[in-house]
């Protein structure tokens, strides 16, 4: 598991992170989404341990961020990945094993079986030769040859097309069914809707929302009601041959219903709206 306690990461008077706090529980997979510069990126380099806090503390499966232990137990996959061009993806995989300590029978289990779960069958030619998503996914692979406990991935299907993002938000989800801890950013919210147990939504370097997807909505979304009647009442708009009035509360509905009555008509239908994800994420982000 993950436990994360006030952590800040200030370059100068700029704070890039201030205070986030959160849990990951093993087998759960945590989403951390938020515009551009809320701090993502950031907070995730220093769970793996690859920057240090201004302040605060991480720890991962119990042990500090960036104790060589710890390490063995992570595998990171950063936004950017470049891949050594001139070698095959089995060659790639092959050394990043090796410099963990994976003999090569357990190594080559290894790799066939990430690669046979992401669809790549190219594992002799060279990587320069690959497209984007196949180079994505032979970085997805790399984070697993030490067969890691938790998984932290930067925007893991940024810049993908909708087959390689689809295998790979599936094989996230396919990470944490094995008992694995899956902490991701992204931007897209379909994919943290699909997948992810919970979410932390982040502005300013701070996180500005958390919890389960049905809690943050709860909490911070809100539900309109669209209130059709058969006659114009005040604030209505024409839709097609009746009115719609939109609405935040019963006692507004309420209010809709009597004044149609007043004007010899009623309400003939009632939708409601609650907000989505995304609704909240724009709310709660600014963005």
């Amino acid at each position: 598991m993950i436990s994360v306690r006030g952590l800040e990461k200030r370059y100068g008077d700029v704070a890039a992170v201030d205070g986030v706090s959160f849990d990951v529980a093993a087998g759960e997979v945590f989403g951390l989404v938020g515009p551009n510069g809320a701090g993502k990126t950031s907070t995730l380099k220093m769970v793996c341990g690859l920057v240090e806090p201004s302040a605060g503390e991480v720890e991962v499966n119990g042990l500090p961020a960036g104790d060589p232990e710890m390490r063995r137990s992570l595998g990171f996959l950063p936004e950017e990945s470049p891949l050594y061009d001139e070698m095959s993806p089995r060659s790639y995989l092959r050394f990043f094993a090796d410099l963990y300590g994976v003999d090569r029978p357990t190594a080559d289990d290894r790799i066939d079986a990430a690669l046979d779960r992401l669809d790549l069958d190219a594992r002799d030619r060279p990587v320069g030769d690959f497209s984007k998503g196949m180079k994505r996914k032979v970085a997805i692979a790399r984070s697993l040859v030490n067969d890691p406990d938790v998984l932290v991935y930067d925007e893991p299907a940024s810049g993908l097309d909708p087959l390689t993002t689809n295998t790979v938000v599936e094989f996230t989800r396919e990470l944490a069914d094995d008992g694995k801890t899956v902490v991701f950013s992204a931007h897209d919210l379909h994919h943290v809707e699909s997948v992810c147990d919970r979410v932390a939504i982040m502005r300013d370097g701070e996180v500005a929302a958390r919890g389960t997807l049905t809690e943050v909505q709860a909490e911070h979304g809100r539900v309109e009601y669209r209130v059709f009647t058969d006659v114009a009442v005040d604030g209505a708009e024409p839709a097609g041959d009746r009115y719609a009035t939109t609405v935040d509360t019963m006692d507004e509905v309420e209010a809709v219903r009597s004044a149609a009555r007043a004007a010899g008509g009623g309400v003939v239908d009632i939708r409601t709206r609650e907000s989505t994800l995304e609704d909240v994420f724009l709310d709660v982000a600014g963005a």
